[in-house]
């Protein structure tokens, strides 16, 4: 069975609110991290260049940081990619199979692209390699 509108328009309003959260979280993060210099994420106000473990450590926070902002830059392709499979009218249906993906599982991750069955076979062929 597949959705009904007022099942879309309740899907797309939560990939909305998914997408504003995260593209906020992104915009902070990029604003507060990763668009500063070394020196002003050290801290660094002189022209003494400073520690190496200090340097090491910012150098950690700011690779730790640029992977948080990878993951969700692809939170937020996925979640377009739904938005856009909402307006084209293939939304909730699976990816491999073509069958409906349950109302339940578009809850918990609502920019889904497979059903159950499906997802479980990509994972396990993704643990053979």
């Amino acid at each position: 069975m597949g959705l009904d509108q007022k099942d879309l328009d309740r899907f797309k309003k939560i990939l909305q609110v998914f997408r504003a959260k995260i593209a906020g979280d992104l915009e902070h993060r990029e604003g507060d991290v990763l668009n500063q210099s070394q020196r002003d994420a050290a801290g660094d106000l002189s022209g003494y260049s400073f520690h190496m473990a200090d340097m090491a450590t910012d150098n950690f926070d700011r690779e730790f940081n640029l992977g948080l902002a990878a993951g969700e830059q692809q939170s937020l392709n996925l979640i377009d990619a739904a938005l856009r499979r909402i307006k084209d009218g293939t939304y909730g249906n699976c990816e491999t199979c073509s069958k409906p993906i349950s109302q339940k599982r578009l809850m918990a991750v609502p920019h889904a692209t497979l059903c159950i069955k499906c997802q479980e076979l990509e994972e396990k062929k993704k643990r053979r390699v």
